[in-house]
């Protein structure tokens, strides 16, 4: 047995061992303030960065507290939240799903906070995050955890993301408003009580409303509006239209409200209830508010004292059209550049002896939430996982604390002693180590035999791909002998035992023993992170090898094929650096990629990319808040390069960067295009990238004609589910846009509510809802079929120029269809037998009651034979078919790239120009001039 490891020797690795140095080596680090800094948690799956690591005291941990939070439903205890998941605010002041959890008891601290006046007491614990402003401009945060909070610091506040700044307040809620503050029910309704000399001017928002006039009891007169709704007395429906309750809040105000000299806006009221709904509906307007206040009032003679409450609203967020009265709007606008919001000043932070339960929430985005009176907090993940930098080595490396001290040591030159039996050569270092140090020889082995004769087949690989003998050390490309135990024997002489040749997957079990893995064959070796050799890519050279094309290490203790990245180790620097990943196929890609200046190049090792890999590349695109950053994927134009892209596309919404494809049309991967036409073709192949998304949408477009209404409703069904998994609101909202656009639609409603359908999992319709009759180009097909079926030598052999698809209603299209089918316009006859041919044509009763129908209204405009109202309505119907087309041609040009296709590119474009001066030759010279 080699022994225990001197306490001594352990002291000292740690001491070497930096722990964000160590820690660095796994995940791109930023500094988080005071000395510390964070990366995404390699626990467990994140977003943005919750993991914290304190090199002065050489811990890492995931945090975690509790206090009462802002909701999309109101200030909640937070207590109350445990064990659900609800809408809360996040850092981006946008609103996020979060589950909420218990984390057990946990030691508290208090914290007394202060502004305006005001204290407030939050307890939480010691190690939980909050964000201090910082910088002379206070516009910076900085995170500081609660045992760290000092006298005087700033906390970050967020409030809700305006929803007011374009929305104008609905009438009627201003009714319901001024009504609700200043009115009574009534036995049939209710009734708003105007001042008439304060409140006259909010009379206008009644205008069909009985007045009339009484004098109140101050001898002054009072404007009574009578029969109003009886639910002008009742608060409004926090869910109802934005508009609504702003014009509701907007009313309340006019009543109730007040704007001091100084530009303090309030409302006040007796009901503290009351109050609490309008910091609801301020929230969800986007309109800050601070804390409700309450102070006594002195009763009428009596009447015991009361208590008035008021709640004070920040004039930034308001606008000119919020303030109904005069005297309001003015001292707001004068006042308004002096405003400014105040966050909470920490008083004092203290020790306490309370220990309890304590919860948080899960917030995927920012990893923080926003708690009663806009305080930003950080976010817990509970994950559990914390130590110093030997156990992390333990728990990210999978090894035992032997091992890990090891590795430590070895990195860190340090020799360890052991307490039994002295000193232990590196022979008899724990297995991990053991297994690093014999791939560490092989790798130098296979890069000496690339120097042999042997290897000239090798070689000349590496020349015929545009590879220097400079290039093959740079990456350390060795070759492997074609014989049994080249390897085995060597690995041997230098002191390695069979066992840990076969458990390493450098050799395979034969008759006689273990033999080589890797005979014959071109090598890469394979890096982890840290620059360790643990594992090997072979490819064939000799036709009389059998094997595979590429044979890769199995799993082993040291490579796990699924968390594995080609090049990594080299590319990792520039991709924190730069923020961009490019994930290529293969191993001589990721060379020619490097060797061009792409220099983020990295390549999966025999599998497909997934749910390790993004980890470990969100890890490394990390810049301070957040992940974020490109990751480029490039792939062959073939149909399996398609389907790679895709199935990129499905974990897509994993990554918290942009994701894009860069799709080489010929068929040329990185390494062939480096040889065909230079370093400049992979840079330009990169810088070619479009968004992943948008990839995959006109992809699936392509596979419909979306030409016909059939086609595009197809297509449009089919993206649709796309687009609603976007979970970004703003992107999802573009590229509904954008998809309109690239099918040629001409109707964004639809599509938003199409894709609203899949978000909400409502069943997609396969059709569009039925056509209304006071629809324009409804009325046009009805109009223009009156005329076929009543004059049709008014529009002779022009009409049956019209295929069926011109018509976008069905029924429409049924008719049309007879029409052609007994030869059109052009062969009309006298008008009772033409009638009498389209009635035996028609194929059912349904088509020749439209059919009936439509041959019996009168069209609009009465005529002759050669009628104008004919000829406009056949040359409005051709302008809107042209039309048509050139959206269809517009949505194809669209989905095109004017580099990569540019061929198909400039075809299309002249014919789009071709049917733009067909449509203004119609508009300018009408049908005589077709």
């Amino acid at each position: 047995m080699a022994g225990r490891i001197r306490q001594e020797d352990i002291a000292i690795v740690r001491e070497r061992s930096p722990i964000d140095a160590v820690i660095g080596e796994y995940l791109q680090l930023v500094g988080a303030g005071g000395g510390n800094a964070k990366g995404l948690c390699p626990f467990h799956d994140e977003k943005t960065p919750s993991f914290n690591v304190t090199p002065s005291r050489g811990l890492y941990f995931c945090l975690e507290g509790s206090t009462r939070v802002l909701t999309w439903e109101g200030v909640k205890p937070i207590r109350e939240l445990a064990g659900g998941t609800h809408r809360i605010l996040g850092r981006d002041a946008n609103w996020y799903d979060a589950p909420f959890h218990s984390f057990g008891e946990q030691p508290l601290m208090r914290i007394v906070l202060g502004r305006n006046g005001q204290t407030k007491e939050i307890f939480a614990t010691p190690e939980h995050r909050w964000f201090v402003r910082s910088g002379q401009s206070r516009r910076t945060e900085r995170e500081v955890v609660t045992s760290d909070l000092k006298p005087e610091h700033r906390l970050a506040s967020v409030f809700p993301r305006s929803r007011v700044a374009r929305t104008k307040p609905s009438p009627f809620g201003i009714a319901h408003g001024i009504t609700f503050g200043d009115g009574t029910r009534t036995a049939s309704g209710s009734r708003a009580t105007l001042d008439s000399v304060k409140d006259a001017q909010l009379l206008k928002w009644f205008p069909l409303s009985l007045v009339t006039e009484n004098v109140g009891p101050s001898d002054r007169a009072q404007l009574l509006v009578h029969g109003l709704p009886n639910f002008f007395k009742d608060l409004p429906d926090p869910d109802e239209a934005v508009h609504y309750l702003y014009g509701w809040l907007a009313g309340y105000f006019a009543a109730d409200g007040t704007v001091a000299a100084d530009g303090t806006i309030a409302l006040h009221c007796a009901d503290r209830e009351v109050l609490e709904f309008v910091r609801l509906v301020c929230t969800r307007l986007g309109i800050g508010t601070y804390g409700i206040t309450g102070h006594d009032r002195e009763g009428f003679p009596g009447r015991e004292p009361s208590t008035i409450y008021r709640v004070h609203l920040l004039g930034e967020d308001l606008c000119e059209d919020f303030f109904l009265l005069d005297h309001h709007r003015f001292r707001w606008d004068s006042s308004r550049k002096k405003s400014s919001r105040l966050g909470w000043v920490v008083k004092s932070v203290e020790t306490t002896d309370r220990f309890e339960e304590v919860f948080c929430a899960v917030v995927e985005e920012g990893h923080a939430f926003v708690l009663e009176d806009n305080i930003l907090t950080g976010n817990c993940h509970g994950c559990g996982v914390g130590g110093d930098v030997i156990k992390f080595v333990q728990e990210i490396e999978h090894l035992s604390f032997a091992e890990s001290v090891e590795r430590l040591a070895a990195k860190a030159g340090v020799q360890l002693q052991y307490e039994e039996g002295g000193y232990v050569p590196r022979k008899d270092l724990g297995q991990r180590a053991r297994l690093v140090d014999a791939h560490k020889e092989a790798a130098a082995f296979y890069a000496q035999q690339l120097t042999s004769q042997e290897a000239s087949i090798a070689r000349k690989f590496l020349t015929e791909r545009g590879f220097q003998a400079a290039d093959a050390a740079h990456f350390g490309i060795g070759y492997a002998p074609n014989e049994w135990e080249a390897l085995v024997g060597h690995l041997r002489s230098r002191g390695f035992t069979d066992v840990e040749i076969l458990k390493g997957g450098l050799a395979v079990e034969g008759r006689r023993g273990p033999r080589d893995r890797f005979r014959g064959r071109l090598i890469w070796p394979i890096r982890d992170q840290t620059g360790d050799v643990i594992g090997f890519g072979a490819r064939k050279l000799h036709d009389s090898d059998d094997g595979p094309k590429y044979l890769n290490t199995p799993e082993t203790p040291l490579y796990h094929k699924s968390s594995v990245l080609y090049g990594l180790d080299l590319a990792k620097k520039d991709i924190a650096k730069l923020r961009k990943a490019v994930i290529v196929e293969g191993y001589t890609d990721v060379m020619a990629c490097h060797l061009a200046g792409e220099t983020t190049a990295i390549a999966t090792c025999g599998t497909a990319f997934g749910d390790d890999h993004i980890k470990i590349l969100r890890r490394m695109l990390m810049d301070q808040a957040e992940a974020r950053g490109e990751v480029i994927f490039t792939f062959d134009g073939d149909s399996a390069g398609q389907k790679a892209a895709l199935r990129a596309f499905e974990d897509d919404h994993k990554f918290a960067t942009q994701t894009f494809v860069a799709v080489q049309p010929d068929g040329l991967d990185p390494c062939d295009l480096r040889i065909k036409q230079g370093d400049a073709a992979i840079r330009d192949l990169v810088a070619s990238r479009v968004p992943l998304f948008e990839f995959a949408i006109k992809n699936r477009i392509e596979k419909f004609d979306s030409a016909t209404v059939e086609g595009q409703m197809a297509a449009l069904d089919a993206v649709a589910p796309i687009i609603a998994g976007i979970r970004d609101a703003g992107m999802r909202k573009r590229y509904a846009v954008n998809l309109d656009r690239w099918l040629g639609l001409m109707d964004e409603e639809l599509v938003l509510s199409r894709v609203q359908q899949h978000m909400s999992g409502g069943q997609k319709p396969r059709r569009r809802p039925p056509a209304d009759p006071n629809d324009p180009t409804v009325e046009l097909e009805r109009e223009l079929l009156k005329i076929a079926l009543q004059r049709p030598v008014a529009l002779g052999p022009l009409y049956d120029q019209f295929p069926a698809e011109a018509y976008t209603v069905p029924e429409h299209r049924a008719v049309h269809e007879v029409i052609l089918s007994i030869g059109g316009c052009a062969s009309a006859t006298a008008p009772l037998e033409w009638a009498s041919r389209l009635r035996d044509a028609a194929p059912g009763e349904e088509v020749r009651t439209v059919l009936t129908r439509l041959s019996v209204e009168s069209p609009k405009s009465q005529g002759n034979s050669d009628d104008p109202y004919a000829q406009a309505l056949l040359v409005r119907f051709m302008e809107l078919q042209l039309t048509r087309e050139i959206a269809t041609a517009q949505a194809k040009l669209g989905r095109l790239n004017p580099v990569s296709e540019a061929d198909e590119y400039n075809r299309l474009f002249g014919d789009l120009v071709a049917l733009e001066q067909r449509r203004r030759h119609l508009r300018d010279r009408g049908v005589e001039g077709l």
